[in-house]
């Protein structure tokens, strides 16, 4: 269902399906009804923010030198279909992040991850700069696991006791790609 919202963000980058655009305060009221819509296809996996205080939160730290923040949206009707950020950017020698990444009901399944997470490896790999980008699922999440290898990422291992995600410290498969194992196209 198309939102009543501000007009979205100018287009970042664009796919056959899907456009990307970079995060604003002013995405807050709809991605937070998308957000509520998906409570249940995102637990346990992730909570993304459900309240305009936490929406707020969630993007001044996206503002971050350190992180960048994405939302997807259908090239057809511009609905939200997704959300990606890009957390602990590091420069340097290490020029690396890590992906966070999530559907909205209705968008999963269609590929339109795919080809949105397409889109933002590209980005970090050329206008950031970035050599390395990483995504750590828990092994449960199979469709987040199959969107890692489908994009391309290597396993590189698991890692226990990883990150603390719904009342417990979860572990991860850890997945990883590098700007000479692409072509960096979209």
């Amino acid at each position: 269902m198309p939102e009543v919202s501000p007009p979205p963000a100018p287009v970042l980058a664009e796919g056959p399906r899907t456009t990307l655009h970079v995060l604003r305060h002013a995405d807050g009221p709809a991605f937070v009804a998308r957000a509520r819509e998906s409570r249940a296809l995102h637990h346990p996996w992730l909570r993304p923010p459900t309240d305009a205080n936490a929406f707020a939160t969630y993007a001044d730290r996206l503002a971050e030198p350190a992180r960048a923040g994405f939302l997807l949206r259908t090239r057809a009707d511009r609905t939200l279909a997704g959300f990606i950020t890009i957390n602990n950017i590091v420069h340097g020698a290490f020029r690396c992040g890590a992906l966070g990444y999530g559907a909205f009901a209705g968008a999963e399944g269609r590929g339109l991850m795919t080809e949105g997470l397409g889109l933002v490896v590209h980005h970090a790999f050329t206008a950031l700069g970035l050599h390395r980008l990483e995504i750590n699922v828990q092994p449960e999440n199979a469709a987040s696991c199959a969107l890692a290898r489908r994009l391309g990422f290597r396993h590189e291992g698991y890692s226990p006791d990883f990150l603390y995600i719904d009342g417990a410290w979860r572990g991860h498969e850890r997945f990883a790609l590098t700007s000479d194992m692409t072509t960096a196209a979209p």
